[in-house]
């Protein structure tokens, strides 16, 4: 069976999300995307783990669906094409902050259980290290080898995946993290790490030029912080929907399909840069530059472009048996906001999302396998956009310095009557 999974979300009860994260709009979003499988996000924060346990059962292998009532009642407002089961994951992102060294360590981790007493065990450890009530996402002084080892600890078929390990500020490989390798961040145990997510502003192809990542599953998650970006980046597989056959599929690579990806341009870390000077610079300039913002002179935010560049032992990417395939999608409201010419987020967009859904299935089927022909009957210029966007003909604005970059399908003029659009940054 193939599906796709989004396994890095977040609960209404991590910083800075929506208030609509709660599980009803978590399994609308799901099935409006395609989403087969979605992480519950947050599952050691106290008040959304009671919630987990009041509206989910358990359903097939380590996996939960909503209660009959809560589903049968959601399944309801959504239009046929998109009624489909939607399953959980029970999953948690980690902060760790420590010393290590004669460097201040930052690092995000995933974790994921089979169970409820895993979590609970998951839980219970971790607060006694620090406090994990006051966010979703808690902030732990713990060295990121000992967090895994609790992990490995909590129950059996527990794991960690390292998150966005690009990202220059929280990651275990981004620029400011001061480690060179998954196996420097995690010590002794790294053995145990056997798939990283490369986040939004990476792609396969680039973490490929790493021969010490050739062992690593590479999975891709929306980091979702309001329930409408699920999806928008996402793992494939074709194994039964069960937690353990995931779990296998990513240490074996057997049921492991690929990665639905933003362009990695569209990713707000791609480039170099200093957003509060609006410069943004490629890593060839950065260096000519001496790593300095030619407006202010402060050090520039090292995206990941360069980092990868910085770390690649290998010019082209090397491609691994079980490596899978990789799809870069542009999100729907996205393109959209485009075509109307308006914001992604508008009312008109909305409503035009939910014909398109109506009419031709969930967005991820929508944008990767319907035949553009039949979307084109339902609208030409959509139909257009599909086209080039799976031929992969996209004109990319990148993004830097925790600016989103930009991917537009249609060069202006293309679109008449439709506003220039300018660009956000100015380059160096």
């Amino acid at each position: 069976m193939t599906f796709i999974a989004d396994l890095h979300v977040h609960s209404k009860h991590s910083r800075a999300t929506s208030r609509d994260l709660d599980l009803e709009h978590l399994y609308l979003w799901a099935a409006r995307k395609g989403i087969g499988v979605v992480g519950t996000g947050d599952c050691v924060h106290p008040v959304w783990l009671a919630e987990l346990k009041d509206k989910l059962i358990p359903d097939n292998g380590g996996l939960f669906r909503l209660r009959p009532d809560i589903e049968d009642a959601l399944a309801a407002m959504l239009p046929p094409t998109c009624r489909r089961p939607v399953r959980f994951m029970l999953s948690t992102e980690i902060s760790t902050i420590y010393k290590k060294g004669d460097k201040t360590r930052k690092v995000h981790h995933l974790i994921y259980a089979p169970d409820l007493a895993s979590a609970d065990r998951l839980a219970g450890k971790l607060a006694r290290i620090g406090n994990i009530a006051s966010d979703g996402r808690p902030i732990l002084g713990l060295d990121s080898r000992d967090l895994l080892e609790i992990a490995l600890e909590s129950g059996p078929g527990c794991y960690l995946v390292p998150a966005h390990i690009w990202t220059p500020w929280f990651a275990a490989l981004g620029s400011k993290s001061g480690f060179d390798s998954i196996d420097d961040c995690y010590g002794d145990l790294a053995h145990h790490i056997f798939a990283v997510e490369t986040g939004l502003s990476s792609d396969p192809a680039m973490n490929r030029r790493l021969s010490f990542l050739d062992r690593f599953r590479l999975v891709s998650n929306s980091d979702a912080h309001s329930p409408g970006k699920l999806g928008r980046e996402a793992t494939r597989f074709s194994c039964e929907p069960d937690y353990f056959s995931i779990r296998r599929a990513l240490e074996t690579g057997e049921g492991y399909v690929g990665t639905v990806e933003f362009f990695p341009e569209e990713g707000k870390y791609h480039m170099d840069g200093h957003r509060a000077c609006g410069v943004r610079l490629t890593p060839k300039e950065t260096l000519a530059l001496g790593g300095r913002c030619p407006v202010c002179g402060r050090p520039v935010t090292v995206g990941v472009a360069h980092r990868i560049e910085a770390l690649a032992d290998r010019d082209e990417p090397a491609v691994p048996a079980t490596a899978g395939a990789t799809e870069s999608l542009v999100p729907l409201p996205e393109i959209l906001g485009e075509i109307a010419g308006v914001g992604p987020a508008s009312k008109a967009v909305a409503a035009r999302y939910g014909e398109a859904l109506a009419a031709l299935g969930p967005e991820l089927d929508l944008l990767g396998a319907v035949p553009a022909e039949d979307v084109a009957r339902c609208d030409p210029l959509l139909g257009e956009a599909v086209a080039r966007l799976r031929a992969g003909s996209v004109i990319r604005d990148p993004g830097y310095d925790g600016e989103y970059g930009t991917i537009r399908l249609f060069a202006e003029g293309e679109l008449p009557g439709r506003p220039v659009r300018r660009p956000r940054v100015a380059a160096s």
